[in-house]
């Protein structure tokens, strides 16, 4: 005898499962509809199934951020202006730095002629004796001077003085390596830093740049001025401060004036 379910009590309901959705490219939503439509055809049942068009994504162009449904006519001209503004400024700080640069090179600059004064020309000398004691390099200095300044001057005028002292300077700057520096020191005296250069070649490069010198005369108003120059040669040491360096080219540059004095009272 079988016996059925009591009055009263309901069976549950089982409902069907709920598949989950998500998002699929077209080529997955299209093998999906294919799915549909094949598991239809099978299963016979004949009800329509509609799917979404999928949704293309396409680049959006925006200024500094903003989407262009933003971009209205007072933002854009504002984005306008502050980029005007933000050219003119960076023009000033090109101008401004340019300015500088002149400056700094007046500042670095011998007053009449075209190579270094004697405060720019002494930090470059304190720099090759960091760079000999850093690095063990030998680098050298030539003292240079010209002789008979107070006859010319005397004779024919400061303005001859100062042909003649252009006329050395020149003659320098024309026979120097870029990585050397010509400075005038004061008066009629000039310095050459020879970079990386032993004392023996200075000795034999300062030979060479006074025959370039007196090899020409200088040219005043008509006047052909012969030009001599006593030099003395030095090389950087790291045990021998700036004005210690100097000192020793002075004394060499006067050994070697006064050698040149008494060739010619030979003659």
């Amino acid at each position: 005898m079988r016996v059925g379910p009591s009055r009263g009590i309901q069976r549950p309901v089982r409902s069907a499962p709920v598949k989950k959705t998500k998002k699929t490219s077209k080529t997955s939503a299209a093998s999906a509809v294919d799915g549909v439509s094949g598991a239809s055809a099978a299963t016979g049942v004949g009800s329509t199934v509609s799917v979404s068009p999928v949704r293309s994504i396409q680049d959006t162009t925006s200024i500094m951020g903003i989407p262009p449904e933003e971009m209205t006519v007072k933002v854009r001209d504002a984005i306008m202006n502050l980029m005007e503004e933000v050219d003119h400024l960076r023009k000033d700080l090109q101008d401004a730095q340019r300015r500088l640069q002149r400056m700094e090179k007046l500042a670095d600059e011998d007053d009449m002629l075209p190579v270094a004064n004697r405060r720019s020309f002494v930090r470059e000398m304190s720099k090759m004796i960091s760079f000999a004691d850093r690095y063990d390099a030998a680098s050298s200095l030539i003292f240079i001077d010209v002789n008979n300044m107070k006859h010319v001057n005397d004779e024919l005028g400061h303005g001859a003085g100062d042909v003649v002292l252009e006329h050395v300077a020149h003659k320098l700057l024309e026979n120097v390596r870029d990585l050397d520096t010509v400075g005038r020191l004061g008066g009629d005296e000039f310095g050459v830093i020879l970079a990386q250069t032993s004392e023996k070649d200075a000795a034999v490069k300062a030979q060479s740049l006074i025959d370039h010198i007196t090899s020409s005369k200088a040219i005043y108003e008509g006047h052909e001025i012969p030009v001599q120059v006593a030099y003395g040669v030095v090389s950087f040491d790291k045990n021998r401060e700036v004005d210690e360096t100097l000192a020793e080219a002075d004394k060499k540059m006067y050994e070697n004036k006064r050698t040149m004095k008494k060739a010619e009272d030979i003659r």
